[in-house]
């Protein structure tokens, strides 16, 4: 009814325009002849009209969530046009979104990427309406659930009969167990990225059912585990997944030193491992040596990690580009492990430390030995002073990027930026007592070329992170189930999103100063 009542009031004002239009010209008609060239002008200045319909999705593609819903209002064409070339929907998954589902997906009929979130104090859709939106999107490619609470074993294997071209899917806080994943590795033969979050329906303990390795195991490339009580019966799907290359685990309780062995000696592709507070020592990290093509390693909080293990693991693994470490103040990762690291790995591109106490002697010698060190950064680290600042700028010839937090460094440090490191762009200092903002506008003004971003830890800030690697995120905003109606329920990604809500924000706010100060003025004029 929205979209009858928005089309007619367009009609109108295309008739009122059209009327005035015409009004005008008959009112500077001096000859024949130029009416004749006014009509062919008026005829000719609507070339929108003109474009094929695969060029005014193109245009659309290009717009704003904001611009799309706006131009679907324009008229009935542009509507089914925007609707057919919406490729990305996002939608509320309550209870009520059922009855829905058919007019959602009679418009937007080419969805290829679908999230369905729900708010975890509302009931969420079932297994029916799942297996509804499986029947309508058999082209889907990517799924995300979130709390959808109410989806069953059952649902699971609908939708999974339905959407077997399924490459990408993301589960976080659902309900359905170890049935409902196997019945999508069975049959989404295509699945190449998997991640799973907080999966309820797991059983924990030795009566857990296996997952995996099923169909998908021959092309799953990335499998992302977190807060999962039993992630260890995904074991026969790691294992059976020949050409991973990406594997993640976040809080995954159970121990893991039985597993990485199990896997290194199947799995001879994988290039990027994160692991984060998980049950995994040097017994894991010795497994994990025997995967020569290992570039990226992220080792976050897990304490019983020492140097023997980050030693065995830089013996063997020399393509290492990226190092992460987190030793959350543990002390069993140090000079010696960050040595072996220098002498093996001269290809490390960045290297993040946390809670880790290098001295100069290790320092030195990954400045010297490792010449493409691009991207550093040092946080909480009590041995990392004014010295090994000045040994950095020495040494780090190829550094570009540099990033210092809570660490006994001054302004006598920073002075040695100023003249070292002849590539570095972009400083920031973060809660270092030491340095002052005058020591940050001395380097500013001595080198210009040069972002120092300086934080001191008394306000908030907004400009930049603290790490050296910004992961990007692709979450859909959610359309509320009540908006259906709407012709615009799609959106973009968050960035884009999140930029231009808050451009939209600050925009609002300067159009209303604005208006007050008008309205104020023009208030003092009538009364003087």
């Amino acid at each position: 009814m929205g979209q009858l009542v928005s089309s007619a009031k367009l009609t109108t004002r295309r008739d009122c325009n059209h009327s005035q239009r015409s009004y005008s010209k008959s009112a500077v008609l001096i000859s024949p002849m130029k009416t004749e060239e006014a009509e062919v002008i008026d005829e000719l200045s609507d070339f929108i009209s003109y474009l094929p319909d695969e060029c005014l999705a193109c245009v659309f593609q290009s717009l704003t969530p904001a611009d799309r819903k706006r131009c679907s209002l324009v008229c009935r064409r542009w509507l089914r046009i925007e609707g057919q070339s919406r490729h990305r929907l996002s939608l509320n998954a309550q209870s009520d979104l059922h009855p829905l589902i058919p007019s959602i997906f009679s418009r937007f009929d080419a969805v290829t990427k679908l999230a369905l979130k729900c708010d975890r104090r509302s009931v969420g859709i079932g297994d029916e309406a799942l297996a509804s939106i499986s029947e309508r999107c058999r082209n889907l490619t990517r799924l995300k659930l979130r709390a959808c609470r109410d989806l069953t074993d059952a649902g699971m294997l609908a939708f999974a009969k339905n959407c077997r071209g399924l490459k990408k899917l993301s589960c976080g806080s659902c309900t359905f167990g170890a049935k409902g994943m196997n019945a999508v590795l069975d049959n989404c033969p295509a699945l190449e990225e998997l991640s799973v979050k907080r999966l309820r329906g797991i059983i924990d303990g030795a009566a857990a059912e296996p997952i995996g390795p099923g169909l998908a195991a021959a092309s799953l490339k990335t499998i992302c585990l977190k807060e999962l009580y039993n992630g260890q019966c995904f074991g026969p799907l790691i294992i059976g997944a020949r050409n991973l290359r990406s594997l993640k685990l976040f809080r995954c309780s159970g121990d893991w030193d039985k597993l990485f062995p199990l896997i290194m000696d199947q799995v001879t592709s994988i290039i990027e491992i994160h692991m984060e507070r998980i049950q995994v020592s040097d017994v894991g990290l010795e497994a994990i040596s025997n995967s020569l093509n290992l570039e990226i390693l992220h080792l976050v909080k897990t304490p019983v990690c020492t140097n023997a293990g980050l030693g065995a693991v830089a013996e063997k693994c020399k393509l290492l580009r990226k190092l992460h470490i987190d030793g959350w103040k543990a002390n069993r990762i140090g000079d010696h492990g960050l040595i072996a690291v220098a002498k093996s790995c001269s290809n490390l591109q960045e290297l993040v430390l946390i809670g880790v106490n290098p001295t100069k002697l290790s320092l030195e010698m990954l400045a010297s030995n490792c010449q493409n060190l691009e991207r550093l950064a040092l946080c909480g680290s009590d041995t990392v002073g004014d010295a090994e600042i000045c040994c950095i700028a020495l040494k780090c010839i190829a550094l570009k990027k540099l990033c210092i937090k809570s660490c006994p460094i001054s302004d006598h440090g920073m002075e040695a930026l100023a003249s070292g490191c002849p590539n570095l762009v972009k400083v920031k200092v973060k809660k270092c007592r030491g340095v002052t903002p005058e020591g940050a506008d001395w380097l500013r003004a001595n080198r210009g070329s040069l972002s120092v971003n300086l934080d001191m830890g008394e306000h908030l800030d907004v400009t930049a992170n603290d790490g050296v690697v910004q992961d990007n995120g692709d979450g859909i905003p959610p359309v509320v189930a009540g908006q259906i109606g709407a012709p615009g329920i799609a959106s973009s990604s968050t960035a884009r999103s999140t930029s231009f809500k808050l451009s939209g924000l600050l925009g609002g706010r300067s159009f209303m100063a604005c208006t007050l100060r008008r309205l104020a003025s023009s208030n003092g004029s009538s009364r003087s």
